[in-house]
């Protein structure tokens, strides 16, 4: 490791200019602005492709489509057994990884000095309430970590200065002596270049960290881990002392992010039946992810080194999917030779729930969308392996191939999957409504598709599993309610999965770039 404050001088500190670009807009010269919009089209492209072609084919050719249909089924199942196993040992790791004291592990180990190690801890608010960032906040004091490593930031907002400054008050005078340093900083409205939003006042705070306390103290930057957190994230006890010990003993911890598993049941007693199965849905998801790390790319809640964070110019505040784009930022920054490390361990977050039913499915859509923006990393990192010749080809194509397929599925597969399977037997006219295969079609379908209710099954108990203690006044029978509402998934899939996917991949087509949209966040008492 780098010894001092005065990081290696001749890095290349902010020379990479394309690491900056938010949008093609931002690209001066046309030649370079047209292949960057060339690679904004692309994903959108593909989505809607692939749904016109199906359309197309299910009226021209019926019969070809059907056996494409039946092998597009029949291969998704593959790949949710596939899942399944990556789900399942993820959730083993997991539990194991609950019972293990981190702490005294650090204690245990023969090199690197553990006590020399500060924990960045940087929460940006918006609207969030007071009992909101209040918890997240005790989570932090209840932590097994010394608390004298501990720099925490709360990040408010000038724009909302009258709500954040009550919020801010209470939290300093409740918390201002239980940590290190707890800093309140101020995010300026209207900066020019700038995305209002959780990454543009995250950078603020990082930077206001730096200088007020990191710098001033000469705390050597890798010696600092910064945590990247949502107002409502909560930590588990162990997290840092976990997030310590894989830092001190990964290969090269200066060129690694660390993604510990995000688990939505805050509130999740409080949220509707299909936002409670969302939220779990999201968090196996990313648990599956775990168990491939070398396709893993930081999301939401995460952690990389304050050394890379610095050199790469902190995060991007023209965008909107900062915790995903940094890993890209640090990818292409570093030729690259830099990746994620799967943190077995978790933060809890909430599931979404607004103030009544409606709101709350629109809001699940909007957050979903939010979600599904992250396709703009496709055009970035193919501009960066573009210009950045010194990343291995293989590397290049393993990583971007992923993303690129992930994507395109996510917008894709439910509508082909549950919707446009049966297009032929409408479109297929009346000599194909006389070939064998349109009378077993649907048959076959839907019996590979029935095979799919076990693994339903299997998420329904795990996530019952995971679910923090019922509330005494909610009924016996809602672990009932819960477990049968996994058999919505099919519906949910298209309407908060693959519909804001192809929203969010339709606009970035266009050139209707979105702003960053703040999910509200509500607890009922």
């Amino acid at each position: 490791m780098q010894t001092s404050n005065g990081v290696n001088k001749n890095a290349r500190l902010f020379a990479d200019n394309y690491l900056k670009v938010g949008k093609a807009s931002d690209i001066a010269q046309r030649r370079q602005r047209t292949i960057y919009r060339t690679f904004e089209m692309l994903p959108g492209g593909l989505a809607w492709g692939a749904l016109f072609l199906v359309v197309f084919l299910s009226w021209k050719r019926p019969i070809w489509i059907s056996f494409f249909i039946i092998a597009f089924v029949l291969y998704w199942l593959t790949k949710s057994v596939y899942l399944y196993f990556h789900l399942r040992g993820g959730y083993k790791k997991m539990r194991e990884h609950e019972k293990i004291d981190w702490l005294e592990k650090l204690k245990g180990l023969k090199f690197g000095d553990w006590e020399d190690i500060y924990h960045l801890v940087i929460f940006p608010m918006y609207l969030e309430s007071l009992e909101i960032i209040r918890e997240s906040f005790l989570a932090l004091q209840k932590s097994d970590y010394p608390k004298d490593k501990l720099i925490v930031v709360l990040g408010c907002e000038e724009r909302v200065s009258q709500h954040a400054q009550i919020v801010a008050s209470a939290i300093q005078e409740e918390f201002g002596s239980k940590f290190f340093r707890l800093l309140i900083t101020w995010h300026p409205d209207d900066l020019p270049g700038e995305i209002p939003g959780h990454g543009s006042n995250e950078t603020w705070a990082a930077k206001k960290a730096k200088e007020q306390v990191i710098d001033k103290l000469a705390i050597p930057y890798q010696n600092v881990i910064v945590s990247s957190f949502d107002a409502d994230c909560q930590v588990f006890p162990k997290y840092f002392s976990c997030l310590t010990w894989h830092y001190l003993t990964a290969k090269r911890p200066l060129r690694t992010s660390f993604q510990p598993l995000p688990l939505y049941i805050n509130n999740v007693w409080q949220a509707p039946i299909f936002s409670q199965i969302f939220a779990f849905s999201a968090s196996f998801w990313h648990t599956m992810n775990q168990e491939r790390p070398d396709k893993l790319i930081s999301f939401s809640s995460h952690a990389l080194p304050f050394q890379a964070l610095f050199e790469v110019g902190f995060k991007q505040t023209n965008v909107v999917s900062d915790d995903s784009r940094i890993f890209w930022q640090c990818f292409l920054h570093y030729d690259g030779d830099y990746r994620v490390q799967p943190l077995y361990y978790l933060v809890s977050m909430d599931a979404n729930c607004a103030k009544n039913f409606f709101k709350t499915v629109v809001n699940t859509y909007r957050q979903q969308r939010r979600w599904a923006w992250g396709v703009v990393e496709i055009p970035y990192f193919l501009f960066g392996f573009l210009k950045n010749k010194k990343i291995p080809l293989s590397r290049k194509f393993s990583l971007g191939s992923e993303v690129i397929a992930g994507h395109f599925s996510w917008a894709t597969a439910p509508i082909l999957i549950f919707l446009l399977g049966w297009l032929p037997l409408v479109l297929g006219g009346p000599d194909f409504s006389q070939a064998l295969i349109s009378y077993n079609l649907p048959k076959i379908v839907s019996r590979i598709l029935t095979l799919s209710i076990l693994g339903l099954a299997i998420s329904a108990y795990l996530s019952i599993m995971l679910l923090p203690p019922k509330p005494l006044d909610l009924g016996r029978f809602r672990y009932l309610v819960f477990g049968l509402g996994w058999l919505l998934v099919p519906v949910m899939m298209i309407f908060f999965s693959a519909l804001p996917a192809l929203d969010a991949q339709t606009r970035l087509m266009l050139a209707k770039y979105m702003g960053f949209w703040s999910t509200e966040k509500v607890r009922k008492s």
